[in-house]
């Protein structure tokens, strides 16, 4: 999990980068998950409403957040925490909800410098987009423990998927297996479906019946306090894979192989994609790879048209994919931290049709 020494240290380099005049207010759910520690639960009765987290130049760290949110607020790392109340549950609420923190607002100058109207908010975004590029050891550790829980929901879908399932029951038991292996609910997102060929390459679960022969393509992430993770791989339902699934199977394996061996620092973005999609012979159809952390994707992008270059701390994914009317559509993924001589993988799900 993020821990206090990291929040406060990436405060620091944001305040260092920063050097601002006053208190710095922010409102962004990523700048609050990232400096402090503070995420709502996605389902949850506080889901819709977040914080404010205010910033002193000398990095003194104060939130305020309604007091009906999540528990997990008080997982946060900052020097105070200010909850406001809206509603008790015996009296009516305050006004709209949303607006208990506008006081907060006002007392602190009237802006909120992450809003796209405030004018430090493009510098603000830009420090903060750099700065969140290399990853921290608490978040690394916390992208593993992502990770692991992703792995196993793999594991359940080699041993268990058969014809006659649905979609809806293979993600039902990829999401119990990630939850025993983390021992908490957490949110599972990603594509769970057969794709036949160009026509559909992902999409979330249905309550389609498999059949034998058919390509379910599982890329998905597990997300804990706001961090995930995504990795994919591709079933041959009814574990019998013609010579032509089996073919293409083969080269997304080999282009993953090819992308990772390009992956360090310095690395251009653009040689990754050039390797991925050189083994696929021009046909990747989508990105070769993404950045991941508290988004998904965020930079730095594995794409035809590339700028980027890798930084050590990059955590990224690699996932060449073939999507062939009539054979079936196969994906596969790994995760990667990027270093100063090449990467450590992160993601273990054996990749295999079967």
């Amino acid at each position: 999990m993020l821990t206090a020494d990291g929040c406060r240290s990436r405060r620091q380099r944001f305040l260092d980068r920063l050097k601002p005049a006053g208190p710095v207010l922010l409102a962004d759910p990523i700048h609050l998950r990232y400096f402090a520690n503070f995420h709502v639960e996605a389902q949850s009765l506080g889901a819709d409403f977040g914080g404010l987290l205010l910033l002193a130049p000398d990095g003194h760290a104060t939130l305020f957040h309604d007091a009906r949110v999540p528990k997990t607020v008080e997982q946060a790392h900052v020097d105070e925490r200010k909850p406001i109340g809206w509603y008790d549950g015996q009296t009516p609420g305050v006004g709209p909800r949303r607006m208990i923190l506008q006081p907060i607002v006002a007392q602190n100058g009237g802006r909120i410098h992450d809003s796209l109207a405030d004018p430090a908010c493009a510098g603000v975004y830009a420090i903060t987009s750099e700065i969140r590029r290399a990853k921290d050891p608490d978040e690394i550790s916390l992208l593993k423990t992502c990770m692991k829980a992703t792995d196993a929901g793999h594991a359940w879908a080699r041993a268990h998927v058969t014809p006659g399932m649905t979609e809806l029951e293979v993600y039902a038991g990829m999401a119990g297996a990630a939850y025993a292996a983390l021992g908490h609910w957490a949110v599972l997102y990603g594509d769970f479906t057969v794709s036949p060929g160009s026509k559909k390459r992902g999409g979330p679960p249905t309550p389609h019946v498999l059949a034998a022969g058919e390509t379910l393509i599982l890329d998905y992430s597990v997300v804990v306090q706001g961090y995930r993770s995504d990795f994919t791989n591709t079933l041959v339902i009814g574990g019998q894979p013609t010579a032509e699934q089996r073919n293409i199977y083969g080269l997304c394996a080999m282009a993953i192989d090819a992308g990772a061996a390009v992956l360090k620092a310095g690395a251009k973005c653009q040689a990754v994609f050039d390797a991925v999609d050189g083994v696929l012979g021009g046909k990747l159809v989508h990105h070769a790879g993404h950045g991941l952390g508290i988004q998904h994707p965020e930079a730095p992008f594995l794409v035809r048209h590339s700028t980027e270059t890798l930084v050590a701390g990059d955590v990224v994914t690699i996932e060449p994919g073939l999507y062939v009317d009539g054979v079936g559509g196969v994906r596969l993924e790994h995760n990667y931290l990027v270093t100063e001589t090449g990467f450590e993988q992160l993601s273990h799900h054996v990749l295999s049709p079967t």
